[in-house]
């Protein structure tokens, strides 16, 4: 943001007067601004410049998996004040860990972690003779420089300029937020290379894009005064929104590096308890975990075809795409609680596979879909608290998939076009991060901490399956995010997206379906990893407690 003197001096040089005293504006300087040890080119020789964001634009940075958390702690987890380190957005183990890490994806350039139609865009950049292009994001130049190197290098992906949020500017200028940041980045560029009439900027977020646009017209009307020569009066100018997508780590990964960052978190905490009222506004904190049910989950390919050939040719035109339709095909039940151990007996105990034969479908008053079963063979032992074993395909809005209760009559499927499935026995539990309470039992943590300095109303569960006679506890809640069609409890692509790239709070929200990219991204019918010890881990605008988690 202009300071009022400078304001105030152009104003006098638009009314005649003498000329405001402008910063000398060089290749030299602005090299100071890039990690890359790049010469760049003459300002006579570039007529275009190409700005490439990095997070969800080329690369598909991996995200927060709303299968394996709850609501609320997706936008905790990425907010930039809720850790004395920074969080998800600043923490280079959780970039290093795309995939299967960075030893093994390295080799390989991070091969399905890409936007290759956004990689094939560069290519074309890095061969136009009068481009300059330009990688530009708001990672932690202190953090990332060598990470995000190491990675476009692996990707054969020349830039100019790659640019990342410095703790102070070549100038001493200090950055808020990454817009500032980037803003600044960009005014430089385009008055260095005075001669250049058109810039492309390809931005993920909706927010950044429509400010760049806003900013952008500004500039272009400040640029006669601006400009050293005053040669320039126009400038061409497009920002591209990509089409954002989503991808995560696999669940035993994520959960042990968000245990890695909540370790640290805590360590800086207890070493600086200072920090709790200044930087972070949590105190230590942990990780907590809902168990919603015990069930015979299914997996995710079984569940598609749950969904294809029993539910969608039943189903009322248009109901398909409408956001009146919840999918689900997720499990059959074994009961809507923690299993004890007389039924865990009964069941096999935890991981015990098992598979099934539809043996019939039916409705509900036009508002829920489900499929009845047999296990296969015929004699094999199982244990459900409904009458029968029973999945439940989909509901409508404002629908409960208790109703598959209700159901009387059911269409009988013949046997040479029943279904199979397979199950393995599972909880299906959804983990939390929230401040330690010290002597907190077991059966206290399932639930949401309502002293939490920031309360967050997780909304309904309503995959607690089918039985009318059982109670929660009282004050119970749980998440059940409004998704597309997804057999599982969260969205695989765009859904909830409260990051937190930079130095403040910052939501972003949307509930479009789809199919997720890259390694590890399915967690279907397996929520439960019985032990982390494996893994050996120490404790911006708009990872809990220590030790071994069992969940």
């Amino acid at each position: 943001m202009k300071s009022a003197k400078a304001v105030v001096s152009e104003n006098r040089y638009a009314a005649g007067q003498d000329p405001p005293q402008l910063p000398l504006r060089t290749i030299t300087g602005l090299k100071r601004w890039s990690i890359a040890n790049r010469e760049l080119p003459a300002t006579s020789q570039v007529k275009a410049i190409h700005v490439y964001d990095f997070d969800n634009t080329l690369f598909l940075s991996p995200l927060p998996n709303p299968q394996l958390w709850n609501g609320p702690t997706i936008g905790f987890l990425q907010a930039y004040e809720s850790f004395a380190n920074g969080g998800w957005w600043h923490d280079p183990n959780l970039l290093a860990a795309t995939g299967e890490g960075l030893e093994k994806e390295e080799p390989r350039a991070w091969e399905g972690w890409w936007n290759e139609h956004i990689v094939r865009l560069v290519q074309l950049s890095m061969q136009q003779k009068d481009a300059l292009t330009v990688l530009l994001t708001g990672r932690g130049e202190n953090g990332f420089a060598d990470l995000v190197r190491r990675m476009v290098d692996s990707k054969k992906l020349e830039f100019d300029l790659v640019c990342l949020k410095p703790e102070v500017g070549p100038n001493n200028e200090r950055f808020a937020t990454t817009m500032e940041f980037k803003q600044a980045l960009l005014e430089n560029l385009i008055l260095t290379y005075e001669q250049a009439d058109e810039i492309r900027i390809y931005e993920d977020r909706v927010k950044h894009v429509k400010r760049f646009r806003e900013w952008l017209e500004q500039l272009d009307r400040r640029l006669p005064a601006l400009q050293s020569t005053g040669s320039r009066r126009f400038l061409n100018f497009d920002v591209i929104q990509v089409a954002e997508g989503c991808t995560y780590l696999s669940p035993v990964v994520e959960a042990a590096e968000a245990q890695r960052m909540i370790n640290s978190h805590n360590t800086i905490i207890s070493r600086n308890p200072s920090l709790n009222m200044t930087k972070s506004s949590f105190g230590r904190l942990c990780i907590k975990r809902t168990i919603f049910y015990t069930g015979y989950l299914i997996s995710n390919t079984d569940s598609n075809l749950l969904i294809d050939q029993l539910l969608l040719p039943n189903l009322p035109h248009g109901l398909a795409d409408s956001n009146d339709l919840k999918y689900m095909a997720n499990s059959i039940l074994i009961t809507p609680r923690p299993a004890p151990r007389s039924i865990l007996d009964k069941v096999g105990g935890m991981g015990k596979k098992l598979s099934w034969q539809v043996t019939g479908t039916a409705v509900y008053d036009n508002k829920v879909w489900a499929a009845r079963l047999t296990p296969i063979p015929a004699h094999e032992k199982y244990y459900t608290d409904n009458p029968y074993p029973i999945v439940v395909l989909a509901v409508r809005r404002g629908a409960r998939p208790i109703d598959a209760g209700k159901i009387q009559i059911w269409n009988p499927v013949p046997a040479d076009r029943a279904l199979t499935l397979d199950t393995v026995v599972g909880e299906k539990v959804v983990l939390r991060v929230e401040e330690e309470i010290p002597n907190e039992g077991e059966w206290e943590s399932q639930f949401t901490n309502k002293n939490n300095k920031r309360r967050h109303q997780q909304e309904r569960e309503e995959d607690n399956l089918y039985p009318q006679s059982r109670q929660q506890p009282n004050g119970y809640t749980g998440p059940s995010p409004n998704r597309p069609r997804h057999h599982d409890d969260g969205p695989r692509r765009g859904g909830y997206r409260g990051r937190g790239r930079g130095n403040g709070p910052r939501g972003r929200g949307s509930n479009r379906g789809g199919r997720g990219r890259g390694r590890g991204r399915d967690t279907g019918a397996h929520p439960f990893y019985r032990s982390l010890d494996d893994y050996g881990h120490e404790g911006e605008d708009d990872k809990p407690g220590s030790g071994v988690m069992n969940y």
